[in-house]
């Protein structure tokens, strides 16, 4: 199974952000802990950060036909990126996006979510455990989802 664990503007700058929104890990120190907690799993991560809209659409599209799933912190392109979220629900991958902070309690403008309708679910207000319980739930759907098809497919060569 392989995962695309893709981040938005400004998430690169992580551990050096207000910390009470957004916590004091690095972005490199939530990849580390997610990886601890796919490789076991037999899990695959991919992951990508760009400042670019349009850098991640790019990688979106080159990457979304061989993965199992996508992992999202969108940063302020939740608001307003609307090729962003095309480009997501276009792959046809379930997805699971996730923000350190609690989006729904702070400014009016991060209310509003164009990612959320694509998204099964969305995992907010848990710092760098937003990642973590996103990834786990997206891999338990990913997996139970693949077994179903299995017993599917054994029910027809009956």
């Amino acid at each position: 199974m392989k995962i695309l664990v893709i981040n938005g503007p400004n998430l690169n700058m992580l551990g050096r952000r207000n910390h009470k929104h957004y916590g004091s890990f690095t972005l490199d120190q939530i990849n580390t802990k997610l990886e601890k907690l796919a490789k076991p799993r037999d899990v695959k991560l991919v992951f990508f950060q760009s400042n670019h809209e349009g850098q991640l659409i790019d990688f979106i599209q080159k990457e979304s036909s061989a993965s199992s799933g996508i992992l999202i912190n969108p940063g302020a392109l939740t608001h307003y990126g609307y090729s962003l979220r095309d480009a997501l629900e276009d792959t046809n991958l379930p997805i699971i996006e996730v923000h350190l902070s609690d989006i729904s309690k702070r400014e009016d403008f991060r209310k509003i979510d164009v990612i959320k309708k694509i998204s099964l679910a969305v995992v907010i207000g848990q710092k760098e455990n937003s990642y973590i319980l996103g990834l786990k739930k997206l891999i338990i759907y990913i997996q139970e989802s693949t077994l179903s098809e299995v017993r599917g497919r054994a029910k027809l060569t009956r």
